[in-house]
């Protein structure tokens, strides 16, 4: 008994030292959840500017472990998939923290429309995807969406509307008002096998797979777990948000917010 009472001060002691105090503090930021601002209006009305929000690290396996601002990876990608223990992959329909493909020190944080396999294109703003599982899968999965014949294959139209209303266009983006034909039509592609499309519930204020492709596995971080703080551009406190899941806040409605982007995930 006095054996563990001693082993018990002893950690305790470490603990509170300041080489305990910080490698504890690294270790839930490799391995459980780490916290990050919302920078851009990309995820609105899901995820607004100003929102802190802690990621879940384990979501989807562990990544390999990396010290945050400076973004030094401190053990080799002994598996070479971005991850020291792999785990379930995302899913459709998941809001995903990934680094971004072409700067891997940029983390965004988009919504998984498609998985590997899956075909998907855009036509006029409207996104049509057909799962990979078949025809079968998609009339029992998507009941209550628009489906269209494509050659023999189903697709849906706007897949996750229903179940998420925070994923919206804005009306103000027209085809004479931008030069992004993206947001309105892509030729179908078959997403490549263990990658993922992504894009913002924001559509028309979104840089997302749209522009630069698909995302692999190595890039994947977490997923949003709740908002622990949130302000508006003038610092005004959202208490409304605090504590509040993604999930649950998709049906609030800011329509004041800014759309740019800055530093953080995107």
């Amino acid at each position: 008994m006095e054996e563990n009472r001693s082993t018990f001060k002893k950690i305790y002691d470490w603990s509170g030292s300041w080489t305990g105090t910080v490698v504890i503090v690294l270790s839930i930021i490799f391995f459980v959840a780490q916290a990050f601002v919302i920078p851009s209006g990309s995820m609105k009305n899901s995820l607004l500017v100003g929102d802190m929000l802690f990621v879940k690290k384990f979501a989807y396996g562990v990544p390999t472990p990396t010290i945050p601002w400076i973004e030094l990876q401190v053990l080799p990608d002994f598996n070479d998939n971005g991850h020291l223990i792999e785990g379930d992959k995302p899913q459709r329909g998941d809001i995903v923290v990934f680094r971004y493909p072409h700067d891997p020190k940029v983390h965004y944080v988009k919504r998984c429309v498609a998985t590997g396999g899956d075909i998907l294109f855009l036509r006029d703003k409207d996104l049509y995807l057909a799962p990979k599982d078949g025809n079968e899968y998609t009339k029992e999965h998507f009941k209550n969406y628009d489906l269209i014949e494509i050659n023999g294959i189903l697709f849906v139209k706007n897949p996750y509307e229903k179940e998420h209303p925070g994923i919206h266009h804005d009306p103000m983006i027209t085809r004479e008002n931008t030069g992004h034909v993206q947001l309105f039509d892509f030729e179908p592609i078959r997403v490549p096998d263990g990658e993922f499309f992504m894009m913002g519930d924001n559509r028309d204020h979104s840089n997302d797979s749209r522009f630069w492709g698909t995302v692999e596995y190595r890039y994947i971080v977490g997923t949003p777990w709740f908002v622990y703080f949130s302000w508006d551009e003038e610092k005004k406190i959202r208490w409304d948000r605090v504590f509040k899941t993604p999930e649950s806040l998709e049906n609030t409605k800011y329509t004041s917010e800014k759309t740019n982007q800055t530093e953080g995930i995107y």
